[in-house]
């Protein structure tokens, strides 16, 4: 779960993480507000969305040149960027040619910047560890950075049975080459964001750009946090942040059926249960010169209502030109999915060729419900049988 800059900062000035005061604001009238309460005379104003680079991302419409977040001077410049902004589409490389509609702001205190630096906590699966990845060059994409300066990454391993000690924290202090104060800020910040980080079971939490202040204070001028949609059960405070208007509708919608989707560019439908089949499943497709427009896994657990959702939301795709549903049955039963394919194929009128590859338990009874149907449905051998299959008809359709 993605949450906005404004309360990935409201989290992290809980556990100590230094961040400059700022208030969020829904309206040009609240950004006003805010910045009478902040003081000033220098504000920050940012667009809030789910999505990077939104300073350097442009409005749609807007020739400006002016990106997602701006520097101003007067309570004046406030109203002004905030009318610029609220309810604007805003287009950044992250968001994709269409963008995302900027509904809320966050208005901050300017800061003295003396320098900027980039600082994350992720987990690292290789190792099995969380890895803290710093570098001096601030305010780039780290994949950027790793591209054209790899030898200015810093990494540091921690793990989670030890968890941070000070050495740690020194190794990525002296590593940004911090010295005095701001060494001894660098140490503090990184063990408060260490604490943040296992405490909330977040996935990752990215400070781009984090900064030296002239006064020698280390502050985190940007916030990213992402978490485990697994734990959110232990943090209710985290997941009341969930903001479902930056979501896509079909996500939400699996949200809703606790289905694990994730929209592609493709145009052949997925629909498999186990996330290690369901990415095999996008693989062989692509294998067989097609491309997959989703990752959804049922579970192991699904019943014919969760079947049923998960074959509507793949159909409320307009890309989606095919399906396929790829099952192997061991907890899941072949034949409740089999009755939720054909439910869900009746009730929303299926238009497009439907490939159904079923094994394992009950698997038998399943093909004779889909048999017995009424419906196109074209049933597969095995996988690689039902690739070919699906991206052939799918083809052929588009031909016809």
């Amino acid at each position: 779960m993605n949450i906005h800059e404004y309360q990935a900062k409201e989290l992290l000035r809980k556990y100590g993480v230094p961040t400059p005061e700022g208030f969020p604001a829904m309206s040009a009238e609240e950004a006003v507000k805010a910045a009478q309460n902040l003081g000033g005379p220098v504000w920050v104003v940012k667009s809030q969305i789910h999505a990077g680079g939104r300073g350097a991302g442009k409005f749609k419409g807007d020739d400006s040149g002016k990106g997602g977040v701006r520097v101003v001077k007067s309570k004046d410049e406030v109203r002004i960027a905030a009318e610029a902004m609220i309810g604007q589409t805003l287009v950044t490389k992250q968001t994709g040619p269409d963008g995302k509609e900027v509904q809320r702001l966050y208005i901050e205190d300017g800061c003295d910047i003396a320098q900027e630096m980039y600082l994350s906590l992720l987990i690292d699966r290789a190792t099995s560890r969380i890895t803290i990845m710093a570098s001096t060059e601030g305010g780039m994409d780290i994949e950027e950075v790793a591209e054209t300066h790899p030898e200015k990454i810093i990494k540091v391993s921690v793990d989670p049975a030890t968890g941070i000690s000070g050495f740690h924290a020194r190794k990525v202090a002296f590593g940004l080459g911090l010295e005095g104060p701001a060494n001894k800020s660098c140490i503090k910040f990184v063990m408060a964001m260490y604490k943040a980080f296992t405490d909330l079971d977040a996935s990752i939490v990215e400070i781009n750009p984090l900064v030296v202040t002239g006064a020698g204070e280390v502050i985190a001028l940007d916030a990213k946090m992402n978490f485990d949609d697994n734990a959110l059960f232990r943090h209710p405070n985290v997941a009341e942040m969930r903001d479902e208007t930056e979501e896509d509708e079909k996500e939400r919608q699996a949200h809703k059926y606790d289905l694990s989707y994730v929209a592609l560019d493709g145009n052949i439908g997925c629909m498999v249960n186990g996330a290690g089949l369901a990415m095999s499943t996008m693989d062989i497709i692509k294998l067989q010169g097609g491309e997959p427009a989703n990752f959804l896994d049922v579970g192991g657990g699904a019943d014919k209502e969760k079947v049923t959702a998960a074959f509507k939301i793949i159909l409320s795709d307009p890309k989606v030109e095919g399906i396929l549903v790829n099952i192997f049955g061991g907890i899941m039963r072949c034949d409740v999915i089999a009755e939720g394919v054909v439910a869900a194929a009746k009730e929303v009128s299926l238009s497009v060729p439907l490939v159904v590859r079923l094994e394992g338990t009950n698997v038998e009874k399943g093909k004779e419900i889909m048999a017995g149907s009424g419906l196109p449905i074209i049933s597969a051998d095995d996988l690689g049988d039902a690739a070919r299959k699906i991206v052939d008809a799918t083809q052929n359709a588009k031909a016809a």
